[in-house]
């Protein structure tokens, strides 16, 4: 009788106390189909993945963050956890992929064979086929609990339902925005908000830096790092690209030289170091543990593996990219023009000022951005090759809301400039932005002056043409006219002219350019995106908080010149001046403008 009712009270015990790593150790089952290495899974194969599981039961730790290279087994972590909840700690889970496309092959492909072979788990998540099962592809529910498998792509599979665990593998990979819900992170981080218990698991290879969801995501964490200790003097250290020495000859030869003593590790120590390993936090954070793992931990890749990788890409950018991004687990800065040095460019500039203009140009534009309070301009030379010599920054202080300050920029464009030559050189076309809080006074100026040639402008970003067909009208600010400027495809001619150090294509500058000039010219980049749809895109971004004046009125500049080409036919190679002469300005009309005063002659 004892007997019977203890195996009749073993059924309502609760489950052993387990951590996530415990319990994988004890049940999880890996399969041949999703595994090199199928049977029974053992931590101590890779004993860095201990740490990042088991933070799931610190409760201090709300959201955990893991930036890593490929080959470190970042999806068997979320396997695990997946099964731990399933099995000890029943709670609606979110699974949320890139794309639902991607949702519905990790459901079939990994989900489902580790549901399988995982005896506790096939228990306990019924066969899809049988009948009202409540298992679907994309939706499983278990005692307690439910599994919802979406993608970041889908709005619709994003919807309120609450849930306690989240779990956004490759988050760089999503779009920036679910349709038009918005952030698909953030929306699914917001189904937790009722659960004081709830936890948070971002991964991601990154992508590119300042760019990156997960490096942004690892820069508010706690930064751990995988620390080893050196066989010959005990010192702790991460593994790190920099220690990997070898004869480029024979990438075999891959070693790890220590830190702290210089002795070169060979590969055959890796498993002792990553057995006596820990992790160590590099920064505070308030709930957030961020892990950071590249390949070199791997016990799938050989020293040897990723440097034979680095010597097949180091010498192509694109491949280098990736190299960087799944080998070493870090965000990708360019090395070519998209990561131009602003003291490179500051060491060309040359002699020559705004007061005397060099003899060889024949051209001059102007680009204008506006800000809340203050109008900035950069001034651009052309010579009949080709090349562009940017020649002055100039800050206009006043609201554009007020007329004073455009009164001060439309002197600024009417002024006669010297060349070397004894020419006099006047400012052939100049573009305004419109996109900012003054909307309406930029208009108003423009179309007062569209017979000089000065533009509003509004940029739009995408492979657009430089300039456009033909102006928009603006049915909220009295019909003015406004030019859709493809600003990425300018910013993308004049990046590759920066890289440019002799010749027609190249940008000169001169000494009226201070470093901050620079600093803002080689501010943004050049990153690929995911519109709506999940396709990727080329776009131009900056760091949150920094300033781009002087790189977008560059851009404003270089679009006056193609606005001469395309409405005067301009042609620069047919263009020459000689002394005391001036290329003809367009006939100039005397319109009123609606701003600035009546009477006042557009000049």
């Amino acid at each position: 009788m004892t007997d019977q009712l203890t195996a009749a009270l073993s059924i309502w015990a609760p489950p052993p106390e387990l951590t996530v790593s415990q319990w994988a150790d004890a049940h999880r089952r890996l399969s041949s189909e999703a595994s090199a290495e199928p049977g029974r899974w053992r931590t101590d194969r890779a004993p860095y993945q201990r740490g990042i599981m088991d933070a799931m039961h610190d409760p201090e730790i709300h959201t955990i963050v893991i930036m890593s290279s490929a080959q470190v087994g970042k999806s068997e972590i979320l396997l695990n956890i997946v099964g731990y909840y399933i099995h000890q700690d029943p709670a609606p889970i979110l699974l949320l992929q890139p794309t639902l496309d991607m949702a519905e092959a990790f459901s079939k492909d990994r989900i489902a064979t580790m549901v399988r072979d995982t005896p506790p788990l096939n228990t306990l998540i019924a066969d899809p086929r049988s009948r009202d099962s409540g298992n679907t592809l994309l939706h499983k529910k278990f005692p307690g609990g439910h599994l919802t498998l979406a993608g970041a792509n889908s709005p619709a599979s994003l919807a309120s339902r609450p849930v306690r665990i989240v779990l956004a593998d490759e988050v760089d990979r999503y779009p920036a925005s679910a349709g038009a819900e918005g952030d698909p992170v953030q929306l699914a981080m917001a189904r937790t908000k009722t659960f004081w218990n709830r936890k948070i698991v971002l991964t991601s290879t990154p992508t590119l830096a300042g760019i990156s969801r997960i490096e942004k995501a690892w820069q508010q964490s706690d930064q751990r790092r995988y620390f080893v200790p050196c066989p010959e003097c005990g010192h702790y250290q991460p593994l790190e690209w920099e220690q990997i020495t070898f004869d480029e000859h024979k990438p075999e030869t891959a070693a790890c030289a220590c830190r702290q003593c210089g002795v070169v590790i060979s590969e055959q120590h890796k498993p002792a170091l990553l057995a006596a390993g820990r992790w160590v936090g590099g920064a505070d954070s308030d709930g957030i543990a961020g892990f950071h793992l590249n390949e070199l931990y791997s016990p799938w890749r050989s020293w040897a593996d990723v440097a034979r990788d680095y010597l097949r890409a180091k010498d192509i950018p694109d491949i280098y990219k990736t190299w960087v991004n799944t080998s070493l687990g870090l965000p990708y800065e360019d090395r070519d023009g998209d990561a131009l040095s602003p003291d490179q460019l500051l060491a060309r500039r040359e002699a020559w000022r705004e007061a005397l203009l060099p003899a060889e140009i024949v051209l001059l534009t102007a680009g204008i951005d506006t800000q809340q309070d203050r109008l900035e301009a950069v001034l651009l030379g052309w010579t009949s090759a080709g090349q562009c010599l940017v020649i002055c920054q100039r800050v206009f202080d006043g609201s554009p809301n007020f007329p004073q300050v455009w009164h001060t920029l439309d002197a600024w464009l009417l002024q006669t400039r010297k060349s070397e030559l004894g020419a006099d050189l006047r400012i052939r076309a100049a573009c305004i932005d419109s996109g900012g809080s003054s909307t309406q006074a930029v208009y108003e100026f423009a179309s007062a002056r569209e017979g000089r040639d000065i533009y509003a402008i509004k940029g739009v970003s995408g492979p657009k043409p430089a300039w456009p067909d033909r102006a928009s009208r603006s049915r909220k600010h009295r019909s003015h006219r406004v030019w859709n400027v493809g600003v990425d495809t300018i910013k993308d001619m004049i990046r590759a002219r920066l890289t440019i150090t002799e010749g027609p294509g190249r940008i000169r500058f001169g000494s009226d350019l201070y470093q901050s000039f620079f600093r803002q010219l080689t501010i943004e980049r050049r990153v690929i995106k995911h519109n709506g749809k999940g396709r990727p895109v080329r776009s131009w971004v900056k760091p949150s908080g920094a300033r781009n004046e002087a790189w977008d009125c560059t851009v404003y500049g270089f679009a006056a010149l193609e606005a001469l080409k395309a409405i005067r036919r301009l042609d620069l190679s047919r263009l020459s001046v000689s002394p005391a002469s001036t290329p003809a300005a367009p006939t100039r009309k005397v319109v009123r403008s609606r701003t600035f005063g009546k009477g006042a002659p557009a000049q």
